[in-house]
């Protein structure tokens, strides 16, 4: 069981998942932002989980489309190590990526959840999902985020448990910065 995810208020009781179980006792950062991202936005999080990750350190994000999907990207072309957590049981495809991202994710790093084999992504399963993102990470860097958005969900989860929020600036013209 990961050591980090013990200090968090509600641990999960139990984690399915596929990959290697030894990196969720890495050092990590977890890596957020939204769904609908910017160039810039997939730019400015490619580059800090390609840089993270070549010095060590393992990414962890919520495997969503957008900064999500580019951050486990990155972590995996920077020699690194990535931690997928997914809103639904284990064996359910979501979001809809390439076989190709999902295997690499699956055997270059490690995916879990909480949730039980079968259970499907519903809305109300991602607010809880994002503790787990923020509770494996010593730190979690938001790079984009509309202001109701699950990434922001995710930094208040993480404040919650103690751990560094930063985030990435932006344009002052954008809503997501």
């Amino acid at each position: 069981y990961p050591p980090l995810l013990r200090e968090i208020p509600t641990p999960p009781p139990i984690l399915y998942g596929t990959g290697d179980a030894g990196r969720l006792s890495d050092r990590s950062v977890a890596v957020v932002g939204s769904r609908r991202a910017s160039s810039y936005g997939k730019q400015v999080s490619r580059r800090l989980c390609r840089e993270l990750a070549a010095h060590g350190i393992t990414i962890v994000s919520g495997l969503a489309m957008g900064i999500d999907a580019a951050s486990h990207a990155a972590a995996l072309e920077g020699g690194g190590h990535t931690i997928a957590v997914k809103g639904c049981g284990i064996d359910v495809i979501y979001p809809r990526h390439s076989r190709d991202f999902l295997n690499r994710v699956r055997t270059q790093g490690t995916i879990i959840t909480e949730f039980s084999p079968g259970i499907q992504p519903e809305p109300r399963n991602f607010p809880i999902r994002n503790r787990i993102i923020s509770g494996l990470a010593q730190a979690v860097i938001v790079v984009e985020a509309g202001m109701r958005s699950g990434s922001l969900i995710t930094a208040s989860c993480a404040l919650d448990q103690g751990r560094d929020v930063m985030a990435v600036p932006g344009s002052v013209f954008s809503q997501t910065s």
